[in-house]
């Protein structure tokens, strides 16, 4: 069983499934199980809660720059993993505004 529940439906997420949200400068958390679940959370206001990444994702070139507009980003970036398997794909983002704008286009598969 997983603790882990969609901050969007509350739907159960398995640890090696969905997508988990992060400001990490406030150690802020939220997770959801499908990238569509992103849209309405942030359009609603973001609920966060309180937590961090486990594991941490690895610092590469992509994440210091927003998925979204291209801006370089700082330590306030908000950070999208997905989880599939035993890998993890993360996106890095200026704010939640430019996440959920990522989201609605189609993510990656923009």
């Amino acid at each position: 069983m997983t603790d882990v529940r969609c901050s969007w439906c509350g739907a159960a997420i398995e640890p090696d499934d969905g997508y988990r949200a992060a400001e990490q400068a406030g150690e802020r958390l939220a997770a959801f199980c499908r990238l569509e679940h992103v849209v309405p959370w942030a359009i609603q206001g973001p609920h966060w809660g309180a937590g961090t990444l486990t594991p941490q994702p690895r610092e590469e070139p992509a994440l210091r720059a927003c998925a979204h507009c291209g801006e370089p980003l700082d330590d306030t970036r908000v950070l999208l993993v997905r989880h599939r398997g035993e890998y993890r794909i993360a996106d890095a983002f200026c704010t939640t505004d430019h996440l959920r704008a990522w989201a609605t286009a189609g993510g990656r598969w923009q």
